[in-house]
């Protein structure tokens, strides 16, 4: 795919890593969506990249107000505490055994997107949820999480475990709306 770029060229290039859910049924080419950028040019250039997609049979609205009620994020190692609504700048703790990360939420489009961000020692997290409508019940829950700033390469390695751990954590998300869902319906 690379190429017909020079061997200098495809050195300095940075390939976000992107999953999927394998039996989705709008196939490959509608899920992935690559981003391209230099590497180590500037300090706003990831350290890593990560995203995963999901399809949920619910309504992007249904799944947007079930996953924006804390009372239903489902991590048992971990307890999460937002201050106030789930709105731009609100903070959001968690608490997991000796640990405590503090994130703010910074970008909210309502029903659509929400960019969560985790401060780190010099390095930030952020994860980024997108809620796309596919049909009138059907919803494609995208998270692409990516670390930068300058400190961010020493935290690659822990980052990198959330390769396994945020596909069976949406894989969770997605079959509780489900059940929430079904269960409004009845």
């Amino acid at each position: 795919m690379l190429g017909y770029l020079s061997k200098e060229r495809r050195q300095s290039l940075h390939v976000t890593r992107v999953s999927i859910e394998r039996d989705s049924p709008t196939g490959l080419e509608g899920l992935i969506r690559p981003v391209i950028g230099k590497a180590g040019t500037s300090m706003s250039a990831p350290a890593w990249e990560f995203q995963h997609s999901a399809e949920c049979k619910a309504t992007r609205q249904f799944a947007w107000r079930f996953w924006t009620d804390i009372a239903n994020w489902d991590d048992p190692s971990a307890e999460f505490d937002l201050d106030g609504p789930f709105e731009s700048g609100a903070r959001l703790t968690t608490t997991m055994p000796g640990q405590r990360w503090e994130s703010v939420i910074r970008e909210l489009k309502p029903e659509r997107e929400a960019t969560i961000e985790m401060q780190l020692p010099d390095a930030i997290l952020s994860f980024h949820w997108k809620f796309e409508e596919l049909s009138g019940d059907q919803t494609l829950i995208t998270q692409r999480l990516v670390l930068s700033g300058p400190n961010a390469q020493s935290f690659v390695a822990q980052a990198s475990i959330m390769e396994v751990s945020v596909p069976e954590g949406m894989k969770r998300l997605v079959a509780a709306i489900e059940r929430a869902q079904r269960l409004t319906k009845t």
